[in-house]
C-alpha cells in the first residue's frame, strides 16, 4: 500500500521542474502541483534546525496541498492553519520541520508521500482542543520523530492521532512522541520498520508535556495501551 503511494509521488517528481519560493505561498482552497519541485529562497530561511524559519507553503482552514515535491533548502516545509490535506507530498531533505499543524478543532490529513533527512521532528503537531491527526500509507528514513505533540507550548490540549500503513527506514528514533499527561492520544497499526538499525526506532515515547516552555520530561519509551496502543511492528 505504501509502495503504490510512493511510487505514484515518484513519476510525478521525475517531471517536476525546479521553482525557488522568495515569499510564502498561500493557499486557500486546492493547491496540486503537479510534481513541481519547490525549494526555499534565503528570505525564507536556510532549512536548518534554527526556530523561526517561514514556510514554503502556508494552508488557510480546509485547504489542501497535492503532488508536491520540496527540495532542499527546506525552510519551516508546510503550516496548517486549520483543517488540511497533504497528500502525495515528498519532503527530499527535511528542513526545521516538514510540516506544522495549529488552530483549535482542526481535522489533518497526511496521505502518501514521503520524508527524509529530518534530524529533529517531521509533524510538529501544536493545534489546540479537538480535531485529529491521521498520517497513512507514508514513508520516512533518516529521521528523529515522525510525529510530536507539542510538549511546552503556552496553549496545550489533548491531541489524538492515528499513523497507519507506514514504512520506516532506519535511522530513525521515534515514530510518535505524545504526552501522557494531557490527555494525547496516538494509536498506530500497519507499521514496517526496515534497514539497518531498524529494531531500534521506538514505536512511541511518552512525555509529560507543560506550558511553560520548559524541556518536557520523558516517562516511558514504550506504548502502554493508552496514551500509545500500537499493533506489533513489522521489522525487516
Amino acid at each position: 500500500m505504501v509502495t503504490t503511494q510512493l511510487a505514484s509521488a515518484a513519476d510525478l517528481r521525475t517531471l517536476a521542474d525546479t521553482e525557488t519560493v522568495d515569499a510564502t505561498i498561500a493557499v486557500d482552497g486546492t493547491f496540486d502541483g503537479t510534481g513541481r519541485r519547490f525549494v526555499a529562497g534565503p528570505e525564507l530561511g536556510d532549512g536548518g534546525q534554527s526556530e523561526g524559519q517561514d514556510p514554503l507553503f502556508e494552508l488557510a482552514d480546509g485547504a489542501s496541498l497535492s503532488n508536491v515535491t520540496i527540495g532542499a533548502p527546506a525552510a519551516d516545509g508546510v503550516h496548517c492553519l486549520g483543517s488540511c490535506t497533504l497528500r502525495n507530498v515528498i519532503w527530499e531533505d527535511v528542513g526545521e520541520d516538514a510540516a506544522t499543524f495549529l488552530g483549535g478543532g482542526a481535522t489533518v490529513l497526511v496521505e502518501g508521500g514521503s520524508a527524509s533527512h529530518g534530524s529533529d521532528k517531521i509533524f510538529q503537531d501544536n493545534r489546540l482542543a479537538g480535531g485529529s491527526v491521521t498520517i497513512r500509507d507514508f514513508a520516512v528514513s533518516d529521521f528523529g520523530k515522525l510525529y510530536r505533540s507539542c510538549g511546552n507550548c503556552s496553549k496545550q490540549a489533548a491531541r489524538t492521532v492515528t499513523i497507519e500503513d507506514l514504512t520506516a527506514t532506519a535511522p530513525g528514533k521515534v515514530l510518535a512522541g505524545v504526552n501522557a499527561n494531557l490527555g494525547d492520544r496516538v494509536t498506530l497499526s500497519g507499521i514496517t520498520l526496515t534497514g539497518a538499525g531498524a529494531s531500534d526506532i521506538h514505536v512511541c515515547e511518552l512525555f509529560e508535556g507543560n506550558d511553560t516552555g520548559a524541556e518536557p520530561t520523558k516517562i516511558s519509551s514504550e506504548p502502554d495501551g493508552t496514551t500509545c496502543t500500537a499493533d506489533n511492528a513489522t521489522v525487516e
